[in-house]
């Protein structure tokens, strides 16, 4: 599962509003997942094989619930 989190958040730092190269490689994508990680298992578990779209919608459909650092993972990241 851990392989799998690493590609969503590799993914949603490209999606994520223009970035240099310089800040994407340093951009904290280990501490950004371990913020996130809880929430993905708790309320995107059953979604996880559907690809990183689905698992970013489902994450901003429940919002409310994220931890606060999750939130401001996906802020930070313009979603």
């Amino acid at each position: 599962m851990h392989k799998f989190l690493h590609k969503f958040f590799l993914a949603l730092i490209l999606l994520s509003a223009p970035v240099s190269t310089g800040a994407l490689a340093h951009s904290g994508s280990e501490q950004e997942e371990k913020a996130c990680t809880r929430d993905v298992q708790r309320f995107c578990r059953k979604l996880m094989d559907q690809g990183d779209f689905t698992i970013l919608a489902c994450l901003k459909e429940n919002r409310p619930k994220l931890s606060a650092a999750c939130r401001d993972v996906l802020v930070s990241h313009g979603q």
